[in-house]
């Protein structure tokens, strides 16, 4: 097959709809830049510096030049979002992009290093800023029933060596694992999870003050930290996991669900994953849980590969940020 015939195959084809399909349209740059400019850019392409929707497309270097003089006016599509300052091009950006949409336990580094014919160190850079497309910006509060719970993540004492757990508690003065706090809106079936320090009371009743609209019901366990969301307007349903588990509508199995599909992603996937990154972590599960295939909602591997390339803008992660030499705050 000659060159001209290949890329009139590839100027055909439609929109790929399977990671097959996406590895062919996309080993075409024209198509990658095209895709992506119409997924960023649907009312037109716009200075990322001034905003003008009238940049002179500039063919042999594949990059836009703004009419307007300033610093910044040469750009490109990639100029602004997560790809930003990255050597690798949209050709293996995109298929990385579709493999983590796509799988329904997470991919390892090691897999799209297999994959995609890149170091298993870029990889997992890679995999870390797509991760930080997929985080949840919403502010909006959870208005129908909620449920709230907290999981601990860490390693399992009872299957180290003595030696090494007592060295690990030494280290960690007896708190190994980390926190994770979720909500589960059962209305809308949507979850909202993040890294918390503790589980002190003042913790807990914070989070549920900032994501849930006062006056909501507010299913919990019996733990103590949840107590008084009576007397701050919540409508405070307890189950209490040592007697039972489900009391009509009062249970937490939604949420408890959510923990058993990250806690399969992180174990059997990931296998080893630090507190310091384990907010992304989580935040990649929570975009897979929310843009899961339903009844209502029929959702594709299409579909959740469009959703992540929609917050690719305005979102940077650098090298020396994801290895917390710049801008890290320590674990918690």
């Amino acid at each position: 097959m000659t060159n001209q015939v290949y890329c009139l195959i590839l100027k055909n084809m439609e929109a790929p709809k399977t990671l097959q399909e996406a590895i062919i349209y996309f080993a075409e740059a024209g198509n990658c830049i095209k895709y992506l400019a119409d997924n960023r850019w649907p009312n037109g392409v716009e200075c990322p510096t001034c905003g003008r929707k009238d940049a002179r497309w500039l063919a042999n270097q594949r990059k836009w030049q703004c009419k307007s003089v300033h610093a910044k006016r040469q750009f490109t599509v990639k100029v602004g979002t997560i790809f930003e300052d990255s050597p690798l091009g949209l050709g293996k950006w995109l298929p990385a992009v579709w493999m983590i949409a796509s799988a329904k336990n997470g991919v390892s580094s090691y897999e799209i290093s297999r994959s995609l014919g890149v170091t298993q160190k870029t990889a997992w850079f890679m995999l870390h800023r797509i991760r930080e497309a997929m985080k949840n910006g919403s502010m909006m509060k959870m208005g129908g029933p909620v449920e709230v719970d907290e999981t601990f993540v860490g390693p399992k004492p009872q299957k180290m060596h003595a030696d090494r757990r007592l060295r690990m508690q030494t280290a960690h003065k007896g708190n190994q694992k980390a926190i994770v706090m979720g909500m589960l809106d059962r209305e809308s079936r949507q979850v909202r999870a993040k890294v918390i320090p503790n589980v002190r009371r003042d913790v807990l009743q914070s989070e549920i003050l900032n994501g849930v609209e006062n006056g909501s019901t507010v299913y919990t366990d019996g733990y103590p930290g949840y107590d008084q969301l009576l007397l701050k307007g919540y409508l405070h349903q307890v189950i209490n996991h040592t007697q039972e588990y489900v009391r009509g509508q009062v249970h937490t199995q939604g949420i408890d669900n959510f923990w058993s599909l990250l806690k399969r992603t992180l174990t059997g996937t990931y296998v080893a994953v630090e507190p310091f990154h384990l907010d992304r972590y989580v935040a990649e599960q929570v975009f897979r849980f929310n843009n899961r295939a339903t009844k209502d909602n029929p959702l594709n591997d299409a579909d959740r590969f469009i959703a992540i390339l929609s917050q690719v803008s305005g979102r940077r992660l650098t090298y020396a940020e994801v290895t917390g030499k710049v801008g890290a705050a320590g674990p918690f």
